[in-house]
C-alpha cells in the first residue's frame, strides 16, 4: 500500500485496523494486537531507533511541581502520532521522524489533587462518520486533566472545537456529588464509539470513609451534552460510601453495542462496616448497552472487597473455539492474579470459577465475606505466598521470617487487622493496568504480571490521632492513610526487610502465555530485572512491572514495563528475550504499533513511575528497521 493509498483510505475512514493504533489499548476490543509482520522473530535483532523527541513536560518533584508519572499510549490516526503528557498538553508528531506538528496547551493546573504524582495515559481520537469538507473538528483527539476538565481540539490543528462543551472544554467535576472533597481526574483517555465519549475517572484513594460516588457517563462526542449515566452503587448506600468507580480502560464489542467497565472497589478501601449491604457491582466486570447504560450482566470479582482489589483494566475481548463451537469471551485480569474468562454476552464463566470459604476478620464492626471466588483454571499468574527468602533473611539476622511471625496470613484473603495482615498477591501485585495481549486467530494470549508481599494494618482511630499529632503519618515514607469516618486509619507497607530487600521468594515479575482455547499455560518466565544499589540483581529474580503487552502476527510481543529501563521483544511462541534497548526511565506505557509509508513502526513512551524507581523522563522513542533489512 503506497502512502498517498494510506493517506486517501484513513480520510475516508477505510483504512484496515492493522495499520492504525487509534485506541488506548490498540482497538475496541482491548486485543493489543497489530496484524503487521515486517518485523518477525528472524529480522527484530535489526530493529534501530528511527526517532525520538523530548516533550520537556517532566519533574522530579523537586521544583515545586508534583513528580511526573507518564503511561500514555501513543495513538495513531489520521497520518499523525498524538501523545499526551503529564502536563496535559498535547503533541501532534509527524510518524515517520518524530518532528512536532502542532502542540495544545490547555495550560492546566498542575497540582497532585487526588493522585501522588502527576499523571496521564494519553489522549482519546475521534472522527465524524460523514465529514464535511473543510470544516472544521471533524477529526477530533481529547485529553483529560487532573480537575476533571476534558478538552476537544482539532486533529488537524490542535485548536480547540468551540462547538463543543463550553467552547472546547467539558467539566466533568459539574456531576461530582461530592465536590468538596476531590475533583473526578481524568487520567485515562476517555473511550470513543460512533458519537459518544465514555468517560471513567479516577479518584484519591484511602482518604475517606464516604467519597464520591462511582459513576461513567456518555457524552454526545461533538457537543459534550450528556446522554447517559452509570452509577456503580445503590443510592440508599452511597451515602454511606462512595467510589466503585472505572479509573482503567474500558473495551467494547461493536457488533453487539456492548460497553465493558472493569468496576473499582468501594470506600473505605480496606475496612467495610459502613457497607455491609451487597454492592453488586463494585470490584466486578460489567457489561452495559452502550446507547442506553443500562446494565446488561454483571459478574462480581471480589466480594465485600477489603484489600483494594480494583478491577483495573480493560477486559479482552476475543472469540474462542472450545469443543468445536465459537463462544464469545472476554478475559479480565486482576491483581489476585486470576483471569476471569467468562462468556461477554451473558457473563457465565467459560472454564469454572470456585466459591470458597475464606478467612473471617476480627475488626471492630467488621463482617468479611465468608466466601470469595476462585480460578483454578486458567492458572493463576501469581500462586500462594512463596516463602521467606533465606538471602533476605539471612543479611537481616531472621528479620523476614521474625516479622511473618508476628503477622496475620491465612492464605488469600486474609482480611486487614490490628495486628498486621500479610497480603499476596496484594493491591500493588498481581496484573495491573496494562491487561494482557491476545492473538486472536490463535488465542494466544500474553500477560505480565508482579508478585508482591505487602502488609496492612489496621490502625484504632485515637492511635492513628496520636500518630497524627506527632507527624508520624506520612504518607510518603510510611505508607499512612487516614480512611477518614471509619473507625481506623491504615498503614500500608511492601514487606521489606530493613536494607530495602523483598522478604519472599522471587520472582517479583513474570510474563506468561496462554492457550485460551484450551486455558493451558504454554510458558512462563521471569521478566525484567531488578535494579539496586546500582547493581542488575538476577535475571531469574524478574522485576515488578507496570504496563501490558503488545502482540503482532508475526509471532512477536513488544513490552516495556520493568523497573531496568529496558524495552524488550519477545518471541511468541517461547517468552525468550530476541532484542532490547535501554531507555532513560522504565517505560511503564502500553506501546503502539503503525505502519507508514509501508515501514512498521514500534513506539515507546518513556515516563518512569514512582512505584518502580524515582527515574522519570520525557522521552518519546520509535523503532523500525534498516531499509536494507526490510527489502531482505
Amino acid at each position: 500500500m503506497t502512502s498517498l493509498m494510506l493517506c486517501t483510505l484513513i480520510q475516508l475512514g477505510l483504512a484496515s485496523n492493522e495499520t492504525l493504533w487509534n485506541t488506548f489499548n490498540g482497538d475496541l476490543k482491548a486485543q493489543k494486537y497489530s496484524e503487521l509482520k515486517q518485523i518477525t522473530p528472524e529480522n527484530v535483532r535489526g530493529l534501530e531507533v528511527a526517532w525520538k523527541m523530548h516533550t520537556s513536560d517532566v519533574s522530579t518533584g523537586e521544583k515545586g511541581v508534583p513528580q511526573t508519572v507518564w503511561s500514555a499510549t501513543p495513538i495513531f490516526a489520521n497520518n499523525m502520532l498524538y501523545i499526551g503528557t503529564p502536563f496535559y498538553r498535547i503533541f501532534a508528531l509527524d510518524p515517520e521522524t518524530g518532528k512536532v506538528i502542532w502542540v495544545f496547551n490547555p495550560h492546566a493546573s498542575l497540582k497532585a489533587l487526588t493522585q501522588p504524582d502527576l499523571k496521564n495515559r494519553g489522549v482519546a481520537y475521534w472522527q465524524a462518520e460523514h465529514r464535511q469538507p473543510n470544516k472544521a473538528c471533524q477529526k477530533r483527539v481529547y485529553i483529560g486533566t487532573m480537575t476533571g476538565k476534558l478538552y476537544a481540539v482539532d486533529a488537524d490543528t490542535g485548536k480547540l472545537c468551540q462547538d463543543f462543551a463550553n467552547h472546547g472544554m467539558l467539566d466533568v467535576n459539574q456531576w461530582n456529588n461530592h465536590k468538596k472533597l476531590w475533583p473526578l481526574s481524568l487520567l485515562q483517555p476517555p473511550t470513543v464509539y460512533k458519537n459518544l465519549i465514555i468517560i471513567g475517572w479516577a479518584g484519591k484513594d484511602w482518604a475517606r470513609a464516604v467519597d464520591p460516588t462511582g459513576t461513567v457517563f456518555a457524552v454526545d462526542a461533538r457537543t459534550g451534552k450528556l446522554v447517559w449515566t452509570f452509577y456503580s452503587i445503590p443510592h440508599d448506600v452511597s451515602v454511606k460510601t462512595g467510589t466503585a468507580n472505572v479509573w482503567a480502560s474500558m473495551s467494547i464489542d461493536p457488533k453487539a453495542g456492548i460497553l465493558y467497565l472493569p468496576v473499582s472497589s468501594p470506600s473505605p478501601n480496606f475496612w467495610g462496616g459502613n457497607r455491609l449491604e451487597s454492592i453488586p457491582l463494585a470490584t466486578s466486570v460489567t457489561a452495559l448497552n452502550i446507547y442506553t447504560g443500562k446494565v446488561i450482566w454483571s459478574y462480581q470479582l471480589v466480594h465485600h472487597d477489603l484489600w483494594d482489589y480494583d478491577t483495573n483494566s480493560a477486559p479482552t475481548l476475543v472469540d474462542l473455539t472450545i469443543d468445536g463451537r465459537v463462544i464469545p469471551a472476554l478475559v479480565q485480569t486482576s491483581k489476585q492474579g486470576f483471569l476471569y474468562v467468562l462468556n461477554r454476552y451473558t457473563g457465565e464463566p467459560i472454564y469454572p470459577i470456585i466459591e470458597k470459604k475464606v478467612p473471617v476478620s476480627n475488626a471492630h464492626g467488621e463482617k468479611a465475606a465468608p466466601t470469595q471466588p476462585f480460578v483454578p483454571y486458567p492458572l493463576p499468574t501469581s500462586g500462594s505466598f512463596p516463602g521467606i527468602s533465606k538471602l533476605a533473611d539471612i543479611v537481616s539476622f531472621g528479620y523476614c521470617s521474625r516479622k511473618l511471625k508476628t503477622l496475620e496470613y491465612q492464605g488469600r484473603f486474609t482480611p486487614p487487622s490490628e495486628k498486621g495482615t500479610l497480603v499476596y498477591p496484594a493491591t500493588a501485585g498481581g496484573v495491573e493496568w496494562g491487561g494482557g495481549a491476545v492473538d486472536p486467530n490463535s488465542g494466544v494470549f500474553v500477560v505480565n504480571s508482579s508478585s508482591l508481599a505487602q502488609i496492612y494494618k489496621l490502625i484504632p482511630r485515637k492511635q492513628y490521632h496520636l500518630l497524627e499529632r506527632s507527624g508520624k503519618t506520612n504518607e510518603a515514607s510510611g505508607g499512612y492513610f487516614p480512611m477518614t469516618g471509619s473507625p481506623y486509619g491504615m498503614q500500608l507497607t511492601a514487606f521489606l526487610n530493613p536494607l530495602g530487600m523483598p522478604c519472599w521468594n522471587p520472582p517479583y515479575g513474570t510474563i506468561s502465555a496462554y492457550q485460551l482455547n484450551t486455558g493451558k499455560l504454554l510458558w512462563r518466565k521471569p521478566f525484567g530485572q531488578v535494579q539496586k544499589w546500582g547493581f542488575y540483581m538476577p535475571k531469574s529474580w524478574g522485576s515488578i512491572t507496570i504496563g501490558g503487552p503488545v502482540i503482532t502476527a508475526s509471532g512477536l510481543i513488544f513490552i516495556g514495563g520493568s523497573m531496568d529501563s529496558r524495552v524488550r521483544a519477545l518471541d511468541l511462541k517461547t517468552g525468550d528475550v530476541l532484542w532490547q534497548h535501554d531507555v532513560s526511565a522504565p517505560a511503564v506505557a502500553i506501546p503502539a504499533i503503525y505502519e507508514y509509508k509501508n515501514r512498521q513502526y514500534v513506539v515507546f513512551v518513556v515516563g518512569g513511575n514512582s512505584i518502580l524507581t524515582p527515574r522519570v523522563s520525557d522521552e518519546v522513542i520509535a523503532f523500525r528497521l534498516p531499509e536494507e533489512i526490510e527489502k531482505g
